[in-house]
């Protein structure tokens, strides 16, 4: 236990240790209190009784601090300065990268870079990044771990428990990704998008999703042109290892292939946070008409198709806080009402037209069978009602018999008791040999009586 304390002075265990790598594997830069959050949402939860704040935050990370501590000591982790409010970031050196990709089993050269000298400015994009993140993972409190909290406290986590999920773990997450429209993944060249945020959750409806965040600075015609970067990206097709043509994004996400004559772009979802002086809604406006060509699609029969489109849905930060991706939040360009995450990224009118005519199919499909089951009933009864009935007890023939009593062809033998069943036609062949049998011993016998006479008649005349 001493050495173990000498190599790790903090006592950190290796699974918090783990949980640190992860999360800031993904974060690139974060507060001690967003690792927390994150990786052990349970402990949001427990010390309430301490009389401050601070010693509440304090006694919550406690157990994080010193994880990144025992991280600091082995060359992994480093602090990244500090916010406005004093609060100290933490973030991974290139050895905490490689030992992070091997906690969420990525390739090292999906990492990214380190975010070294993010503080010094404040990191103001970074820290509405991991709030976007924590918005859209929404991560649930372990209730055991609080069964001696007080009632009012484990009613809170209960709640939260029984709120609308997120989206995946943080495994699910990248982030400062790059999406190259010239040059590789390794080294992208000009013309391309960055991803704040991608989301791989296919187990919650999320194939693939990339998110991108505004501080409300930046005016409509600069969000288009980053919009044009992420449809050159989606439309960039390379060689794949089987020497086939693909989309790139295809090379490093997996998606389902979308319908035959309806295959989009992965959605981009715009999050507004409103801090900067431009008003998003004016903003929204505008660049939805700069970029109509890239999201616009193709009316038909009551919905429409699209096919190398790129849905782009947008809400803000505060509503996203509140509701989540389960909220009716988002709005897509091109649709009047705000909607789910799950049906703003969707074709809802068209997977409703397409249940219709799947049930049409099924209705029409039943009611052929029933008619075809209809049609054999009645031609089951007329063939009942034909059947013959045997003459001599009154019971319907079998199939068998029916068939024998039909004639077969000229050359077929003629059946010989075409009214009878099969027990009483043995019935009637059995009495018919019967009587046959008596009938030819009683010839016999007549024709041995005269025979008898006969001779009597000769002996006698000749004794007298």
């Amino acid at each position: 236990m001493a050495g173990k304390r000498e190599e790790n002075p903090a006592g950190s265990s290796n699974n918090l240790r783990g949980d640190v790598l992860r999360v800031l594997g993904v974060l690139k830069v974060a507060t001690v209190e967003q690792i927390q959050q994150i990786s052990a949402p349970h402990l949001s939860y427990r010390h309430t009784d301490k009389p401050t704040s601070s010693k509440r935050k304090q006694a919550r990370t406690g157990a994080h601090t010193g994880a990144l501590s025992d991280l600091r000591k082995h060359g992994l982790a480093e602090n990244g300065g500090q916010l406005p409010g004093g609060d100290t970031l933490r973030n991974l050196t290139p050895m905490g990268l490689k030992a992070a990709a091997r906690e969420l089993g990525r390739p090292v050269g999906e990492m990214g870079d380190p975010a070294r000298g993010a503080g010094r400015t404040g990191a103001s994009h970074p820290m509405v990044v991991n709030k976007a993140v924590l918005a859209l993972l929404r991560p649930k409190p372990d209730l055991s771990q609080l069964a001696r909290e007080p009632a009012d406290v484990f009613a809170a986590a209960q709640a939260a428990v029984d709120a609308p999920a997120g989206l995946g773990t943080i495994a699910s997450y990248s982030t400062e990704v790059a999406l190259p429209a010239t040059g590789t993944w390794s080294n992208p060249g000009r013309g391309g998008a960055q991803a704040d945020i991608v989301i791989t959750a296919p187990e919650d409806g999320v194939p693939l999703l990339f998110v991108e965040i505004d501080n409300c600075f930046e005016s409509a015609q600069v969000l288009a042109a980053k919009i044009d970067k992420y449809m050159r990206f989606c439309q960039r097709k390379v060689k794949d290892v089987d020497g086939k043509e693909r989309p790139m994004w295809r090379t490093r996400w997996w998606v389902l292939d979308g319908r035959h004559g309806d295959v989009p772009h992965p959605p981009l979802l715009l999050v507004f946070n409103r801090v900067g002086p431009r008003n998003p809604n004016t903003v929204i406006a505008q660049v939805a008409e700069l970029t109509q060509r890239h999201w616009q699609g193709t009316a038909y029969d009551g919905f429409h198709m699209y096919d190398g489109k790129l849905p782009i849905v947008v809400t803000g930060m505060k509503q996203l806080q509140e509701h989540g991706p389960a909220g009716a939040i988002f709005r897509r360009f091109g649709r009047p009402h705000n909607q789910t995450l799950l049906e703003a990224i969707g074709n809802p009118r068209r997977e409703a037209h397409d249940a219709r005519q799947q049930a049409e199919y099924e209705a029409r499909e039943r009611e052929y069978k029933e008619q075809l089951h209809r049609a054999a009933e009645q031609k089951r009864a007329e063939r009942e009602a034909r059947r013959p009935v045997c003459a001599g007890c009154g019971a319907r023939f079998t199939d068998e018999r029916w068939k024998a009593i039909e004639s077969a062809g000229w050359d077929a033998p003629r059946e010989t008791h075409p009214n009878l069943c099969d027990d009483c036609k043995q019935q009637a062949i059995t009495a018919e040999r019967q009587a046959e049998h008596t009938e030819h011993g009683n010839q016999k016998q007549d024709q041995a009586v005269p025979e008898q006479r006969a001779g009597g008649t000769r002996i006698s005349r000749f004794r007298s």
